[in-house]
């Protein structure tokens, strides 16, 4: 079997959050920085993101989201659900060390429907739940001398 590495998150490190089209959700057009909370484990001299790091507290709130034809913004909440191959086994202090691994589920999940005009009056947007991806994007660069 192989060796397998991979990079460890730290605090300045991003994370990229996909939602589909039609669904736009403002903050998440941009890569979103991490904060680690590791008291113990620096990378680069930046604390290291643990579980529980990967949803930044910028996008803890509810988020304001458009889905056209629904052009009346609504509002939802963001989750994220680590793969294996996104975290380590637990630490000393029984939290998992986050890595790069693979893109993993996000999903949107609408508290209050965005909406459109119609003659007859207001149409919220059907769908209550909206699946999209996350990856990771580490800032460290790694250069091997040949």
């Amino acid at each position: 079997m192989a060796a397998f590495a991979d990079f460890v998150i730290k605090t300045g490190d991003f994370i990229i959050v996909t939602i589909p089209p039609p669904t736009l959700v403002p903050l998440l057009v941009a890569p979103v920085p991490l904060v680690g909370s590791s008291k113990d484990f620096t990378v680069a001299g930046q604390p290291v993101c643990l579980e529980g790091d990967e949803l930044p507290p910028l996008l803890r709130n509810p988020l304001q989201y458009l889905s056209p034809p629904y052009a009346i913004p609504g509002a939802g909440t963001l989750s994220l659900t680590l793969t294996p191959l996104n975290k380590t086994a637990k630490t000393t202090n029984q939290k998992a060390v986050l890595i790069k691994g693979i893109p993993f589920p996000a999903e949107f999940t609408v508290m209050m429907p965005a909406t459109m005009a119609t003659p007859t009056g207001m149409v919220p947007d059907p769908v209550a739940k909206k699946q999209g991806i996350a990856q990771f994007m580490p800032t460290t660069v790694t250069v091997k001398a040949g």
